[in-house]
């Protein structure tokens, strides 16, 4: 299997060494609190990789770069800057001068090398260090196509984010999104991919056909989403390495808020008959529906638990839009939203912990979390407009949208964009898309 294709997983594609001694091994105790890295984020010093050539000197050089900008942007790194750097990034491949590095305040390095080898492929070699007290925490080597060096700089940045701060990292993943075109009420709206840097972005759906709510299979390999073709809304799935689409279901009305089951087998979705909209199961191997909810109300956005035994929604059964959990044969319901406004798109944390809520009212929108139980609700960003918050796979991160500019009078000047935020709420950043975008969703790690 090769890297060359985008769809792939990474795992069973890039090889993988470890170069860590036996000496090492013994001392990797270096760990520091998320809590506190927040407030004062890990000074980490990278130099480019070391190469032998020009060519190697650019990939080392590159995927330096990315590394840079994952553990920064996370809001937990400090980066180094490179002006201050003492020692060559040559030298430091060779044997690291941690006098040299502790001097410039940095408490981490990495160091490494990149070699290019016959039959288009490139070796990634590197090292993290704990300057302080001048041992290896880590040390691997990677293998894989050359035009694959970014995603070789993502799971550097995962083994690094993990290793420093106890939690697995979220670089190695991407991002569906739909991406927006035109004015307000004549938007275009297709599905789009990207890295979840925003690089290696790609369009999935041409436009004909309205396409919403995109949510990534386990395997990160399919997507489920609410598509407009024939004018007639329904739920198709979507396989990314070969494009084929398909209608999911034997619904007579409209499908809407698909989700994939954690074990993989099985969509849940809502299902319109009528003046009703509730919340059904379809199983992929056979198509079968089993239906969870009933009754007269709006059962919408279902999403499972982790371990796949609740299930959270929304529902206007109560008289006003409010979330509720139930078991995963649709018994047991009972609310847990209980604050001012309105809650919708539930989300529930890949660790199981938190549920990710829009709330909306009183002329304002936010994203929040709460426990499962309803517990502990926290808002983490508000604005005029803002929604579909989804989460990292190592629950540490939301992406959601918000508005940036209204509609004016005459129903033009609106923009919609992506957004990234941490569950303690700092670290807001915006994610550059090359158009107006909504609904994304965060993949599982991809290796």
């Amino acid at each position: 299997m090769s890297l060359n294709s985008p769809w792939i997983t990474r795992r069973a594609a890039l090889g993988a060494a470890a170069l860590l001694p036996a000496a090492a091994r013994a001392q990797q105790t270096t760990v520091i609190d998320v809590t506190r890295a927040r407030t004062d984020p890990i000074p980490i010093a990278i130099p480019d990789l070391a190469g032998a050539n020009p060519d190697a000197q650019r990939f080392g050089r590159d995927i330096a770069r990315v590394i840079v900008n994952n553990l920064r942007g996370s809001g937990l790194f400090r980066p180094v800057d490179r002006q201050a750097f003492i020692q060559t990034p040559e030298a430091a491949a060779q044997t690291p001068r941690f006098q040299d590095w502790r001097v410039i305040g940095a408490q981490a390095l990495v160091t490494g090398r990149a070699e290019l080898q016959p039959g288009n492929r490139l070796r990634i070699e590197f090292r993290l260090w704990d300057v302080l007290p001048e041992t290896q925490l880590q040390g691997t080597a990677y293998t894989a196509d050359v035009n694959n060096w970014r995603q070789i700089a993502h799971v550097v940045s995962d083994v690094i984010y993990e290793r420093l701060l106890g939690e697995r990292g979220y670089f190695d993943t991407r991002i569906v999104y739909v991406s927006e075109t035109g004015p307000r009420d004549r938007r275009t709206r297709r599905l789009a991919i990207m890295d979840q840097d925003g690089e290696n972005h790609r369009f999935l759906t041409d436009g004909r056909f309205q396409a919403l709510t995109p949510r990534f299979h386990p395997n990160a390999r399919q997507i489920a989403f609410m598509s407009y073709a024939g004018n007639q809304p329904r739920v198709f799935l979507f396989d990314l390495e070969s494009g084929r689409q398909e209608v999911l279901g034997n619904f007579a009305g409209m499908t809407l808020s698909p989700r994939f089951s954690p074990d993989g087998r099985s969509v849940i979705l809502s299902a319109a008959r009528g003046n009703d909209t509730n919340i059904f199961v379809v199983d992929l191997a056979t198509r079968r529906e089993r239906q969870l909810t009933s009754g007269g109300a709006l059962d919408v956005s279902p999403c499972y638990s982790p371990d796949g035994t609740q299930i959270v929604f929304n529902s206007d059964r109560g008289g006003d839009q409010q979330l509720y959990v139930m078991d995963a044969s649709g018994a047991n319901v009972r609310r847990i939203s209980f604050g001012r406004g309105r809650y919708a798109t539930p989300v529930w944390s890949p660790r199981g912990d938190l549920i990710a809520f829009t709330r909306f009212g009183g002329g304002g929108f936010a994203i929040g979390v709460m426990r499962p139980d309803g517990s502990g609700e926290r808002i983490l960003t508000e604005g005029w407009q803002m929604e579909s918050p989804s989460f990292a796979p190592n629950g540490r991160v939301l992406v959601f949208y918000r508005e940036t500019r209204a509609t004016d009078a005459r129903g033009s000047g609106y923009s919609a964009r992506l957004a990234q935020i941490d569950i303690a709420g700092f670290n807001e950043r915006q994610v550059v898309t090359p158009t107006d975008a909504s609904d994304p969703a965060w993949s599982p790690l991809l290796s």
